[in-house]
């Protein structure tokens, strides 16, 4: 059905679409209708982060960043579904438009800038949904806050969201919020990771329960700053790490339409450069951490590519849009069947 409606969609504009999709979504899951668009897949059960995974293909956030539309998502096959990013509060994001196709790359360039309904919202659609799966909840600053109070911003959020999250997300790398990615730096990410390991340990005390914490950086570090991630990860006991965001290189939308667009580039285009930051964090992090890859995704091939890498799970969004809900099938079967062959 995706392939008939693909070149109706893409007529509309881009962030028109994406909300129409998803209501339908939930609108067919809601007439017991998800079967028109979701192939049965089977489970592949893995366990990541100490949390047991019925298959290894998830949902990037991004896609549904209020926790609106995960009963429709979740219809769909995925093993997992991560939503946001949240902030503390509401805000608008960048101006319109800020989402861009780039069919002839398999590509799309967003600027979104976090816009969100704010973490209160957020909770209230997930406490309304009927999922009883793995939810990741990501979770950000507010475009208001200033940099040196960044780190509150995400305490606001993992206190808020961690009695509903399965797991939470520490979203540092998007190219969208002025500033962002700084907390990358070796000396910014090591007071960041340590008020939150801190904050884990008194609310896992405090609701008689573990969530699990993964940090979420961006394709476009040099080694020797993947290193410094990696050894800050393991000195904390930070419990994953999802590998990656959108990139701010354009190497392949060069002389294609709205290539030039600001912002995040995600889909084909970061494919290698997601391959090769999953590949050095496998070397520096010796599986003491499990690695969530993302990144390019188009194909079950694609996603095979990721675990080989050394990725334990991933996570899809742009092959989504372009190939449809079948990129989830076909992801896990390809996974799935070189698990069964390793065995």
């Amino acid at each position: 059905m995706y392939a008939l409606l693909r070149p109706a969609l893409f007529k509309l504009d881009p962030e028109t679409a994406h909300h129409l999709t998803l209501k339908g979504l939930n609108t067919l899951n809601t007439l017991g209708l998800s079967s028109l668009v979701a192939a049965r897949i089977q489970d592949d059960p893995r366990t990541v982060m100490g949390l047991s995974f019925p298959n290894p293909v998830g949902l990037a956030a991004g896609l549904d960043k209020n926790g609106e539309y995960i009963n429709g998502l979740a219809a769909l096959g995925f093993g997992y579904i991560e939503i946001g990013t949240i902030t503390p509060l509401p805000q608008p994001g960048n101006p319109l438009p800020r989402l861009f196709r780039l069919p002839e790359a398999q590509a799309i360039i967003n600027r979104m800038g976090f816009n969100n309904q704010g973490v209160d919202a957020l909770i209230a659609n997930v406490q309304r949904a009927n999922y009883s799966g793995i939810l990741g909840i990501n979770i950000g600053k507010n475009a208001a806050t200033p940099m040196e109070q960044a780190a509150d911003d995400y305490l606001i959020c993992l206190r808020k969201v961690y009695a509903y999250a399965n797991y939470v997300t520490v979203n540092i790398s998007s190219p969208n919020t002025k500033n962002l990615r700084q907390l990358q730096d070796e000396a910014a990410l090591n007071n960041l990771l340590s008020l939150l390991k801190a904050e884990q340990q008194k609310l896992a005390d405090l609701h008689g329960k573990y969530v699990p914490i993964a940090l979420k950086i961006a394709p476009d570090m040099e080694s020797e700053q993947i290193t410094q991630i990696s050894q800050l990860l393991m000195k904390h006991r930070i419990d994953g790490v999802i590998a990656t965001n959108t990139t701010l290189s354009r190497v392949g939308v060069e002389n294609i339409p709205q290539g030039d667009e600001t912002g995040g580039l995600s889909g084909a285009p970061v494919r290698e450069k997601a391959n090769i930051v999953i590949r050095q964090l496998a070397r520096e992090l010796h599986n003491e951490l499990p690695i969530i890859g993302v990144g390019g995704i188009l194909s079950g091939a694609d996603a095979l590519d990721k675990i080989k890498a050394g990725a334990s799970l991933v996570q899809i969004y742009s092959g989504l849009i372009y190939t449809g809900p079948s990129l989830i099938r076909d992801s896990c079967e390809a996974i799935r069947t070189r698990h069964l062959t390793a065995e």
